[in-house]
């Protein structure tokens, strides 16, 4: 294990944050494997799901395309690579904006990712998301307002999402 791997891991999932929070889906949807297991089960209970990667940059879309803003903060990452596969832990808090002149429109998770990489050339630094399991720490804020966006995002998008 190398500091280079350990640092590009790293990117890789700050690369995540910053794909959500630009809403640069090309960017977003570069840090994934063909195939992801996602795990929010911490957040809106049901099970971890595999997917393929576009299918879960489309379904993510909508909600984020009907919040004015949101802002990912990760930071603590611990990463460990054996070979070509990787894990890292990184803290988070996801702040969701529906309406930034009203703060009761506002809501934040804190908690922790933990995801697992493979090492890849197609990534842009040479890893590629393959799992993301968020585990929630604590909640502020209106979570209803999620659902309103989602539903924003959708009419804003078109009913498909794309």
């Amino acid at each position: 294990m190398s500091a280079d791997d350990e640092l590009a891991v790293a990117a890789t999932v700050y690369r995540y944050a910053l794909g959500i929070d630009s809403r640069d889906w090309v960017l977003y949807r570069s840090i994934f494997a063909d195939a992801v297991v996602i795990d929010f089960t911490s957040y809106g209970g049901g099970a971890a799901s595999t997917m393929a990667a576009d299918e879960w940059v489309a379904s993510v879309r909508p909600l984020f395309t009907g919040l004015d803003a949101t802002q990912h903060t990760m930071s603590n990452p611990m990463a460990e690579v054996v070979g070509d596969r990787a894990t890292c832990r990184m803290y988070m808090q996801a702040h969701h904006v529906l309406d930034p002149d009203d703060p009761a429109s506002w809501f934040t998770i804190g908690g922790y990712y933990d995801d697992l990489l493979v090492r890849s050339p197609d990534g842009p630094r040479g890893w590629l998301l393959a799992g993301v399991t968020l585990t929630v720490l604590w909640r502020r804020g209106d979570a209803s307002i999620m659902p309103v966006a989602r539903e924003m995002g959708l009419r804003h998008l078109g009913r498909d999402g794309g």
